[in-house]
Formats: structure tokens, C-alpha cells, sequence
């Protein structure tokens, strides 16, 4: 692949599959513009993948991707600093655990910023100029949460089935023209998303469908690749997505509520590379 893979940005490239990502890309030779809120996290991040491959072109562009405006503010640095971009991988993403109504509105407002609004803020210039070349890729990280309705986390949930419902029409809309886009749906995932949503642990967490970031990030990136419009990682995801075709709505919201009851406290403490979202 070489440097046939162009300038790459990956948002929340920080910590878990954007940091897997990031590797994956750099390895294959890609120019990878790494970008996250935490600048300090970031920096650490970038190092890490350095010290995985010494040769690695990357670029550091801290953006706080919950602030009107700053997805436009990093397209247009990124384009001054590294060209026009090949490949973006939206993985930026936030959750918050708990009833909605007991949600703070303020948060709310600021997870759909981030998993949406900065989403499409970022994704059109960059698909303008993909189709304007007639190449380029675009990998959206949605999640399995994109199928269901998901109680006690109704917000993340709802946000995720729009990133999935968003990336399938615009891989419609630009088929045969040189681009594509696919949506990567992880069930869930080792990354320290649970801390940072404020979830304790939780049925879901122990279950066979939790997967580690990385070979959810090798699944995304070859989809990617490929050009195909949605992956859902690991072969017990893939028999759970089939299985709830067959099972009315109410059931399955249902069934979500109960993966998400807290079963103990949740404990202090997480893995360095572990402190980005999850799915």
C-alpha cells in the first residue's frame, strides 16, 4: 500500500481505536495527521506510535471537537499543514451513562456536537475535495449501539444510528465515483469509554461480544480498504446483529436497559492507552 494511502486524519486519535488506527495507518506508509481534544494525551499517543514505527510521518493538531466550529477550523489547518486529506477516520465519540431525563442538558448538547454535529462539519469539505480528485476514503465509527434503542444511554445510542444511517447514504450517494465511505460498528470495546461515560460495570462489559481495540481497528481499516459500507467486527457481533432482526423493538430496548444495570461500583484507575471513547 506505501504511500498510495495519501494524508490521513484521524479524529480522537488519542487513546483505543484511533490510536490503532493511527498505527495501522503509519505502518502502511499513510502521512497521518493524529487529532484529539486532550493535547497532552495526544502528544503521549504520538510517541507511542513512533516508538511502534520510527519512520512514521505524523503530525499533531489538537482540536476540541465539542466547540461550534473547530471540525472547519481543523480541516482547513490540516489542508495548510498536510494537503488535502485521502482518508479521514471520524472517531471521535462521547457518552454519558445514566436516565436522560437526570442528564445534565449542557452534556447532552455537547455528546451530540461531538458524535454528530462535528461529524458532518468535517466530513463535507473533506468528501468535496475526495470527489473533486476522484479518490479518497471516509471511515465513520458508529457502533452495534447504531441497530438498537439504548436506554440509560439513549443520547449515545441515538447518535451512533445516526453516524450508521449517515454513512450508508452517503456511500449510496458517491458510489462509482472513486470514494468511498464505511461505518465501522464495534460491539463493545476495551477502550476506557465506561470510565469517561461515568458507566460502572455492567453486564454488557463481561460479555463474549467485548472485543479489544485492535483487531476492531484491523476490521475497520480493511473494510476501509475494501470500500465496503458497514462492518460489525467479531463473529458473536455479527450473529447478534442478525439475531435482533428478529425481535421486537420493545424486547430488545428492553434487553439493552438490562446489559446497561450497573452490577457493582465502578473502580478507580485505567489503562494509559485506554482513556478514549469506546462503543
Amino acid at each position: 500500500m506505501g504511500g498510495t494511502l495519501g494524508t490521513a486524519l484521524v479524529t480522537g486519535a488519542s487513546s483505543g481505536i484511533g490510536l490503532d488506527l493511527s498505527c495501522l495507518l503509519a505502518r502502511d506508509g499513510a502521512r497521518v495527521v493524529m487529532s484529539a481534544g486532550n493535547e497532552e494525551r495526544l502528544r503521549r499517543a504520538a510517541v507511542w506510535v513512533r516508538q511502534q514505527w520510527p519512520n512514521a510521518d505524523l503530525l499533531v493538531v489538537p482540536a476540541d471537537l465539542g466547540r461550534g466550529g473547530a471540525a472547519t477550523a481543523l480541516h482547513t489547518r490540516v489542508v495548510e499543514e498536510a494537503g488535502p486529506i485521502d482518508f479521514l477516520i471520524n472517531n471521535a465519540g462521547l457518552g454519558a451513562a445514566g436516565p436522560f431525563a437526570g442528564t445534565d442538558l449542557a452534556r447532552a448538547l455537547h455528546i451530540m456536537q461531538v458524535n454528530m454535529t462535528s461529524l458532518v462539519e468535517l466530513t463535507q469539505p473533506c468528501l468535496k475535495g475526495m470527489l473533486a480528485r476522484r479518490r479518497g476514503r471516509i471511515l465513520n465509527v458508529a457502533s452495534m449501539a447504531g441497530f438498537v434503542p439504548g436506554p440509560l444511554m439513549a443520547i449515545y445510542y441515538a447518535s451512533k444510528a445516526f453516524v450508521l444511517s449517515f454513512s450508508e447514504a452517503l456511500a449510496e450517494e458517491v458510489r462509482d465515483s472513486g470514494v468511498t465511505v464505511t461505518a465501522l460498528c464495534p460491539g463493545p470495546t476495551t477502550t476506557g469509554f465506561q470510565k469517561r461515560a461515568g458507566l460502572a460495570p455492567t453486564r454488557s462489559q463481561n460479555s463474549r461480544l467485548v472485543m479489544a481495540s485492535a483487531p476492531v481497528a484491523a476490521s475497520g481499516y480493511r473494510a476501509a480498504l475494501e470500500g465496503r459500507r458497514v462492518v460489525v467486527p467479531g463473529l458473536a457481533n455479527k450473529v447478534m446483529i442478525q439475531a435482533l432482526r428478529f425481535m421486537p423493538r420493545s424486547a430488545v430496548a428492553a434487553a439493552v436497559r438490562r446489559a446497561h444495570h450497573p452490577i457493582v461500583p465502578a473502580r478507580d484507575g485505567a489503562d494509559p492507552r485506554d482513556e478514549g471513547p469506546s462503543r
